[in-house]
C-alpha cells in the first residue's frame, strides 16, 4: 500500500495500543499521539495519510482540533472521528467540520478496517481542494468577511460577491456549500440563455455559482431572471459574481434593472490583496506549503527579506496572481531559501508594460476596460464609416447591445 500512513490520536493507551495492532496486522503504517499537542506536532513534520481522532481528550478535544487544521488549510487528508459516547449532533458537527467518517468505541473490527479502507480511497480519488477562510487570511477585513459569510450561511437567498478579480470569491462560495449536495458551476454561462432549468435540476438541493454575470447578453439575463423564480421550488442557493458594478450598467441600460434589484438585496464585498498587506506574508508561507505538501514543488522557505517583498507589492491579480508567482518562485529558486532577490526577478519579468495600447495600468481595472473600448469602438466606426451593422459584426455584439454600450462609453455617432 502506497498510502498507508494512520495517526491515532486517542487519550486512553489501551485504545491506542488495540487499534495500532489491529491496524498493523493488516499491513499499514502506524504512529500515535496521546493528546492533541502530540497530534500537532506529527501533523507539522508530515502529513498521515489518514487520522482516528478521538473526540475527548483532555487537553484538547478533537473538534476543536479538527477545526483548527481546517482553518489553517492543514486538513488535507481524510479524519475519521472516534468516540465512545458521541451524540448524532456530535457526529453532525464533525462532518460539517470536514471529518471523512465517524466510530463509535469500542469499535467492531470490521467496521474499523471498512470505514479505515473507505476513507483511505476516499482521500486518494477526493483529495480536499476545498480551502478554508483562513486561506484569504487573517486580518479584520476577512475576519469581517467571515462574520458577514456566517452570518448568511443558512439562509436562502441568492448572494452577490463583489470583488476584483483573482480575489477568493470561490472559497467564500464554498463556505456556503453544504457538505455531500451539488456543487454546480458552469463554465459557460450562455446555458442560462439555452437551458436555464437545466442547472437547477443539476444544483437541486445544493449551490450554483455563477461568475461574472456583469458580462451576460440580454437573453441569458432573461434566463437568469426565469432561474431566480424557480431557486425554491429546487431548494438552490445560488451565488454570484461580479467584478463590475452591476448599478451602472443597470443605469445604462446594458443590465436588466429587476435582476440587478433582485441580486443586489443581498451583495458582500471580497477584499483585493493590496486591501490586506498585513496578510500576505503568511498567505504566501501557506501556499508554499501547500504546493510543497502536494508534491508539486520541492523543500523550500522564504527569508523575512523575501516575505517583506511580496508584502509591498500591489498585486492586481490579486491571490490567483500570488500563487502564481509562489509557485514560479518554488520551482525556478536555486537554494533552499526563498531570497528578496528571487522575489524581485519574477515580479519584474512578470511585469507588464506601463501602458497597454496607450492605457496606462496604474488606474484601476474598470477606468482601463473603459478607455480601451472607446479607443476600439472609435476606431471600428471610422474604419466602417459609421456602418452600424458592420461594426456590429466585426464587434460580434448584437446591434441592440452595441448601442448600449456605446452609450455607456459616451461615444456620439455622427450623422451622415
Amino acid at each position: 500500500m502506497s498510502n498507508n500512513t494512520i495517526l491515532v490520536v486517542d487519550d486512553e493507551i489501551g485504545i491506542r495500543e488495540l487499534l495500532s495492532e489491529i491496524l498493523r496486522d493488516e499491513g499499514y503504517r502506524v504512529a500515535v499521539a496521546e493528546n492533541a499537542g502530540q497530534a500537532r506536532n506529527w501533523r507539522k513534520q508530515a502529513r498521515p495519510d489518514l487520522v482516528l481522532l478521538d473526540i475527548w481528550m483532555p487537553d484538547t478535544d478533537g473538534i476543536t482540533l479538527l477545526k483548527e487544521w481546517a482553518s489553517s488549510g492543514l486538513l488535507t487528508m481524510p479524519v475519521v472521528m472516534m468516540s465512545g459516547h458521541g451524540t448524532i449532533e456530535t457526529a453532525v458537527e464533525a462532518t460539517r467540520m470536514g471529518a471523512a467518517g465517524y466510530l463509535e468505541k469500542p469499535v467492531p473490527l470490521q467496521k474499523l478496517l471498512s470505514t479505515v479502507g473507505g476513507a483511505l480511497r476516499g482521500g486518494q480519488t477526493k483529495p480536499r481542494m476545498t480551502l478554508p477562510l483562513a486561506s484569504l487570511g487573517r486580518g479584520p477585513l476577512i475576519a469581517d468577511l467571515k462574520k458577514r459569510l456566517e452570518q448568511v450561511v443558512n439562509l436562502r437567498t441568492p448572494l452577490l460577491l463583489t470583488s476584483e478579480p483573482g480575489t477568493g470569491v470561490d472559497v467564500c462560495a464554498r463556505f456556503l456549500h453544504r457538505p455531500n449536495t451539488p456543487w454546480v458551476e458552469p463554465q459557460n454561462l450562455g446555458v442560462l440563455a439555452n437551458a436555464p432549468f437545466d442547472l437547477l435540476e443539476q444544483a437541486k438541493g445544493g449551490l450554483l455559482f455563477l461568475k461574472e454575470i456583469g458580462d451576460l447578453n440580454r437573453l441569458a439575463q432573461k434566463g437568469l431572471l426565469l432561474l431566480l423564480g424557480k431557486l425554491e421550488k429546487y431548494n438552490v442557493r445560488l451565488v454570484c459574481v461580479t467584478s463590475t458594478p452591476l448599478a451602472e450598467l443597470a443605469a445604462h441600460g446594458a443590465f436588466d434593472p429587476r435582476l440587478y434589484e433582485i441580486l443586489s438585496g443581498l451583495c458582500i464585498n471580497v477584499p483585493s490583496l493590496r486591501e490586506q498587506r498585513e496578510d500576505i506574508p503568511e498567505l504566501a508561507t501557506q501556499i508554499l506549503s501547500r504546493f510543497i505538501e502536494s508534491g508539486e514543488a520541492p523543500l523550500r522557505q522564504f527569508s523575512t527579506a523575501a516575505l517583506n517583498c511580496l508584502r509591498n507589492h500591489d498585486w492586481p491579480g490579486n491571490l490567483a496572481q500570488l500563487t502564481g508567482t509562489v509557485h514560479s518562485l518554488a520551482l525556478t529558486c536555486a537554494g533552499d531559501e526563498i531570497l528578496a532577490d528571487d522575489v524581485k526577478q519574477i515580479l519584474a519579468s512578470s511585469s507588464p508594460p506601463q501602458a497597454v495600447a496607450g492605457v496606462p495600468l496604474n488606474i484601476p481595472l474598470r477606468e482601463a476596460r473603459d478607455m480601451f473600448e472607446k479607443a476600439y469602438f472609435e476606431q471600428l466606426i471610422d474604419q466602417e464609416n459609421s456602418n452600424m451593422t458592420r461594426v456590429a459584426e466585426r464587434a460580434g455584439l448584437e446591434r441592440t447591445h452595441l448601442y448600449r454600450k456605446l452609450k455607456l462609453l459616451g461615444i456620439k455617432l455622427r450623422s451622415n
